[in-house]
């Protein structure tokens, strides 16, 4: 039975180097590549895959956009997440029913293993991205906690979310309003806890963090 596959990543040498993995085992065949969140969606719909392997970062819709969008317009297709990061979007896409999660450093081989068993109805987490994910949420989430007294509601939000790495841009569509309101929140979150930029509030964040543990000994 062969395996028909989707494949997005927004780098041309990583989607050419999935589509020649693939293509070298016989139960595969790889009937849409996509670059960008948007082109996920519009080869499901269209190729009807058994198997979409999805990048977490894209430009425009990323990985947890595209489930949603999948969700919310019933696009049905088993995922396997395939990403360098290790945050809180992965713990997102598992809650949207990601199947597989296989980090970027791994072997590949273990990427087509991953696929084979998350299409025969099974799943496969890498613990250490679930793991670290988990550590790295709650770790972040205590220190934006002791940074945010001075915040509102929103600019924790995006306090929150920079803090995690995520790009002006991908906050401005994950929470559906402008770049440059976005920018401008964020101006408003350097300038009332003192840090220079986004590089600074991750360090904030990790700092208060560990202060917080130290102070509970």
């Amino acid at each position: 039975m062969t395996i028909r596959l989707v494949i997005a990543d927004d780098h041309p040498v990583v989607l050419d180097g999935l589509a020649n993995l693939f293509a070298h085992e016989r139960d595969f065949e790889v009937v849409a590549r996509a670059r960008n969140g948007d082109e996920a969606l519009q080869a499901i719909r269209q190729c009807a895959p058994d198997v979409l392997v999805l990048d977490l970062r894209m430009p425009g819709k990323d990985g947890v956009a595209v489930l949603r969008e999948m969700k919310r317009i019933g696009l049905v297709a088993k995922v396997v997440l395939l990403t360098a990061m290790e945050n809180e979007d992965v713990l997102d896409a598992i809650k949207l029913g990601v199947c597989g999660v296989v980090m970027k450093d791994m072997a590949l081989r273990l990427l087509v293993e991953c696929v084979r068993i998350v299409h025969g109805g099974g799943r496969w987490i890498e613990k250490s991205a679930a793991n670290r994910a988990v550590d790295q949420l709650l770790r972040r989430e205590s220190g934006i906690r002791t940074m945010a007294k001075n915040l509102t509601p929103r600019e924790t939000q995006i306090a929150r979310m920079v803090a995690d790495g995520m790009p002006s841009k991908h906050v401005a569509g994950r929470l559906a309003i402008t770049e440059g309101t976005a920018k401008l929140h964020l101006h408003h979150i350097y300038s009332k806890l003192n840090l220079r930029g986004r590089v600074a509030l991750m360090r904030g964040a990790l700092r208060a963090s560990n202060a917080g543990k130290s102070s509970q000994h």
